[in-house]
């Protein structure tokens, strides 16, 4: 079976404006928690959310969009990522290799239509067009292909927290059916007042800055960013002549269709993605180092994932934190978030530690890593992304 490889990457999240300042924060152990500027309600400002620093113009000139061209933010956050992960790989408009874009996302281009339709319902005249013709959750992917310029097949996903994780699965599939011979594989989600609002009604945010993994985690906070990896085959290596980061070497999505919201008290759905993306890789749970867990901070989901992290993984459990704790909950844009994370973690021989953990889930007491470790030499790193819905997926990262 022919490998895949991950030769480049991009991330944007609110720890870091590339893949240098997320490496940074990871280490120092920064989060992204602050009072936020480009969404403005009574609601957000009561709460931590974790949103990129950085105003719409700020960004288009980051990703070098044209002042003539108009993107969502979601589009915009996903444009500076894919942009750093296409220049590291060397995409160019005049090569010969057919290449996918992959783009997971839930949000779309909701943070311009929610404002046209606030005036328009004031207002039969007022509002512009174009905010709701880019509502759509496929608009990010199409104007990643537009901007760039080269892609051969462009697709979307949208399956909730999993969106991203499962772009990559599904630029694998595309791979080894030969569709294309190159993905940009990745995710994007904006804070909206939708989101902030919907999430705000499930009463499941923390008001201070999340415990995920912790016996006194009281919820979640909301983030925003993107990121993207290239992903290409051995041929496609010998064409490009890119260097290898790592191999995903496993990946698996399976739908327990539990409860829209609720992860099943067994996690099930979780341990099947973790045990079927361990077969794939031909790994036993023993050679697992360090799991990115979803590790959103709510009650559930974090009982969940550890229920399911013991049935898979027994008295060895691996090394194991969650980025959310810095990054927040990104949604779609997480399983992309977090497998770049991944990795990093490999490439820069590094485990990322928790924020704020205190005291272990009674239940299954797992300790996750506190504090960043460095120069540690990690060989397979799972990330795990399970959804709403109970659409649950997990990758793996090994070291080439």
């Amino acid at each position: 079976m022919e490998k895949i490889f991950v030769t480049s990457i991009g991330i944007i999240s609110s720890i870091g404006r590339n893949t240098e300042e997320t490496l940074y924060s990871l280490i120092e152990g920064k989060g992204g928690q602050r009072a936020t500027c480009y969404i403005d309600s009574h609601i957000a400002r009561s709460l931590p959310l974790c949103e990129v620093p950085f105003k719409n113009r700020d960004l288009a000139d980051m990703a070098g969009v044209p002042e003539d061209m108009f993107m969502t933010r979601c589009s915009l956050l996903a444009a500076v990522a894919s942009k750093e992960a296409v220049a590291g790989a060397g995409i160019r408009l005049d090569d010969d290799i057919t290449t996918g874009i992959i783009v997971g996302t839930t949000v779309g281009g909701m943070d311009r239509s929610e404002l046209f339709y606030k005036e328009y319902s004031k207002d039969k005249k007022s509002g512009d067009i174009k905010d709701v013709i880019c509502h759509d959750c496929g608009d990010t992917a199409s104007k990643i292909s537009q901007l760039i310029g080269k892609y051969d097949f462009v697709s979307t996903i949208s399956t909730a927290c999993s969106s991203s994780s499962n772009s990559f699965i599904t630029g694998v599939r595309l791979l080894k059916a030969g569709v294309v011979e190159r993905v940009v594989a990745g995710g994007s989600d904006a804070l909206t007042y939708f989101t902030v609002n919907g999430f705000n009604s499930l009463k499941i945010f923390d008001s201070n800055p999340c415990m995920p993994l912790d016996a006194g985690r009281k919820g979640l906070n909301l983030g925003e960013g993107a990121a993207f990896a290239v992903l290409e085959t051995e041929d496609t290596i010998k064409k490009t002549g890119n260097i290898p980061i790592c191999e995903l070497s496993g990946w698996n999505n399976c739908a327990e269709a539990y409860h829209q919201t609720a992860s099943s008290p067994d996690g099930d759905g979780a341990y099947t993605a973790m045990t079927k993306a361990l077969e794939k890789a031909g790994l036993g749970p023993g050679k697992i180092d360090y799991i990115n867990m979803h590790g959103t901070g709510t009650e559930n989901n974090d009982l969940s994932e550890s229920v399911a992290v013991k049935r898979v993984f027994g008295d060895k459990i691996p090394m194991l934190s969650s980025t959310k704790s810095l990054t927040g909950h990104t949604l779609g844009a997480s399983g992309g978030i977090e497998a770049v994370i991944s990795i990093l973690a490999l490439k820069e021989k590094i485990v990322p530690g928790i924020a704020r953990f205190k005291t272990p889930i009674e239940e299954t007491e797992l300790v996750p890593v506190v504090k960043t470790i460095k120069n540690i030499n990690i060989h397979h790193v799972m990330s795990n992304s399970f959804g709403f819905g109970g659409n649950n997926s997990s990758l793996i990262f090994s070291r080439c």
